[in-house]
């Protein structure tokens, strides 16, 4: 018989201060301050979540969310710098210079029939519910025990109502209630699931195994533009090697992408393509480096866009640049129906793709021009993974390399370039590069 999840109870049990690691040291002074104002002016104050779940584990939260018994517009008459925000879910944020608190009143379970503040779809979806209720009800609201923990500033106890603290000990994470309602209620919460596996080093529970296995294909259902947003959280928060290998082991991965997915089975190289640009994007959010998420795209959706353009270019007598920017237009477009991405990065992505023909060009002046190309940098950094999975010949690499670090003589020379007089007006001579950093653009 399947394990349907944990049932909230109706009494929590109250873990004193003295039994607890968490600090008021841990929690922001933006926070403290929202919570001592709730409390002092007769309101039910709790932080919740996150930063507690991660304050038990002894890591430094940077999220602070805060439960209420006050309504959203009672917040809004204690702060002058709180605007009320969502139709969906009613939110407060309360604003101090570039850090956000949001406040959310508790809520009851979205179950009641005929109530216009409560919404589904035909699959169990909630679109809309805007029904206050308790703490003990609120908590039903919850996902999973460990983010189900409830930090009172009055006492500084923590209330658990569903066994969240040991969970969060165990390290193992389990939904609340029927696990395969609580997925259909928002199938997003498998990601959820996956990403905090991969964060916390967590095991997702069984009871979760299972309901993802019946209900991954739900997430055709999720607007596309919200799951670009899991695509961020999930990929750029400095552990995107092990949730990739998680979202393929709950076969997740393949509702997200699926033309990517066709060639992770079918081209091994590839694999090894995209987990080396994983661990490299790894490497740089630990470092404190920028990353962007037009640079995983492209790299997600190069093999896909790459077939294609084979498949044009038997059809067609074109260029291989002109068959990959065709090919990665149509692949984009058919991307868009799972994951939407914003034109602000498939543009540039699709130029990255594009120009990667031209780094076998190494001799005249289309290879020095090529240099200084808005694109070059993301094409560069593409190419050099490439090269790391034997997928471009190791002297193209070195090549490209080396001509980043000559001054303007040294390139030109390079380029088979020196001593020949340049043609046409307005040639600039080629500027000196910086020395490459393997940045992502």
């Amino acid at each position: 018989m399947k394990n349907s999840g944990i049932q909230h109870a109706s009494e929590p049990q109250i873990i004193p201060r003295a039994s607890h690691n968490v600090s008021r040291a841990e929690i922001s002074n933006s926070a403290l301050k929202v919570l001592y104002r709730l409390h002092n002016a007769g309101f039910q104050a709790f932080l919740v979540g996150g930063s507690v779940r991660d304050a038990l584990l002894g890591l430094h939260p940077k999220d602070f969310d805060i439960a209420t018994n006050a309504h959203p517009e009672e917040v809004k008459a204690l702060f002058g710098n709180c605007r009320l925000i969502g139709r969906r879910f009613r939110l407060a944020h309360v604003r101090f210079g570039r850090e956000i608190i949001e406040v959310a009143t508790f809520r009851a379970a979205a179950t009641l029939e005929g109530d216009p503040d409560v919404a589904h779809d035909l699959e169990g979806r909630i679109l809309r519910d805007n029904v206050y209720g308790r703490i003990e009800e609120d908590v039903w609201r919850r996902d999973f025990t460990c983010n189900a923990l409830y930090y009172n500033i009055a006492d500084f106890s923590i209330w658990d109502y569903v066994g969240g603290a040991e969970d969060v000990r165990r390290k193992r994470l389990v939904l609340i209630g029927d696990a395969d309602q609580r997925l259909r209620e928002d199938p997003v919460r498998m990601l959820r699931a996956v990403r905090f596996a991969a964060k916390l080093g967590f095991e997702i529970d069984v009871s979760v195994a299972n309901a993802i296995a019946d209900r991954r294909s739900l997430l055709r259902n999720v607007p596309p533009a919200r799951l670009f947003d899991e695509f961020l959280k999930l990929f750029q928060a400095g552990h995107a090697a092990r949730t990739f290998v998680l979202l393929r082991e709950h076969r997740l991965f393949e509702e997200l992408f699926p033309e990517t997915q066709e060639e992770l089975d079918r081209d091994e190289t590839f694999l090894r393509f995209v987990t080396a640009a994983l661990e490299s994007t790894d490497r740089r959010v630990a470092e404190g480096q920028s990353i962007t998420p037009m640079f995983l795209l492209g790299v997600f959706l190069w093999a896909p866009v790459r077939r294609h353009a084979e498949r044009l270019q038997s059809r067609e007598n074109i260029s291989d640049v002109l068959a990959l920017g065709m090919a990665a237009q149509d692949i984009v477009a058919m991307q868009q129906s799972r994951v939407s991405m914003p034109r602000r990065f498939t543009g540039p992505m699709r130029e990255m793709l594009a120009l990667q023909p031209r780094f076998g060009v190494t001799k005249g002046r289309r290879g020095l021009r090529f240099l200084e190309h808005r694109r070059f940098r993301a094409a560069y950094d593409l190419m050099m993974l490439r090269a790391e999975v034997g997928e471009v010949d190791r002297g193209t690499a070195d090549f490209w390399t080396e001509v980043q670090t000559l001054n303007a003589e040294q390139t030109l020379a390079r380029f088979d370039l020196a001593g020949k007089p340049k043609s046409g007006k307005g040639r600039r001579r080629p500027r000196r590069r910086r020395p490459p950093q393997a940045e992502r653009p």
